[in-house]
């Protein structure tokens, strides 16, 4: 049995990964881009609810892990990490579920060797695992879910 971690790629598209309890992997990306007529926090709702439905596909997400972003291109690009940040920890903390940002840096290096590899690097890096990504959303994601999966392997052999 394999504990179930599901990683984030934080944004209006959200890239996501998920490794199951039986050790299959499944990702994508989700979109959350403001609707016509929406308030601006039905994006975040509509999040929640993507959310807990991955949850309920597998029973239980055992832990979660999500890109930290630190700077940001815009202002509005900052204020919609900020919102879905907000949303997820505290549904993480709702559930009880244990949760950890992971520096985008880390996870570039773990994918390719280098910390500031570009989105096509990771897309590469992504597919020489065996992955098909569509977009580089779903491409760091898979890398921050493989980063997550050794850490989880090795420190269950100690």
């Amino acid at each position: 049995m394999h504990t179930t971690i599901l990683a984030l790629d934080l944004g209006t598209t959200t890239g996501w990964a998920l490794r199951d309890g039986t050790g299959h992997i499944t990702s994508g990306a989700a979109c959350f881009r403001p609707q016509r007529f929406e308030g601006g926090g039905m994006r975040f709702l509509r999040f929640r609810r993507w959310i807990s439905e991955i949850q309920k596909s597998v029973s239980e997400i055992q832990f979660l892990y999500f890109e930290e972003v630190r700077r940001h291109a815009g202002v509005d690009a900052a204020h919609a990490y900020g919102g879905f940040l907000a949303t997820l920890t505290a549904w993480c903390e709702h559930h009880g579920i244990p949760y950890q940002g992971v520096p985008v840096g880390t996870i570039k290096k773990h994918a390719t060797g280098r910390g500031n590899a570009r989105k096509d690097e990771m897309l590469a890096a992504a597919r020489a695992r065996g992955h098909s990504p569509a977009d580089d959303n779903e491409a760091d994601a898979l890398a921050l879910l493989h980063w997550a999966i050794e850490r989880h392997d090795a420190a269950q052999e100690v």
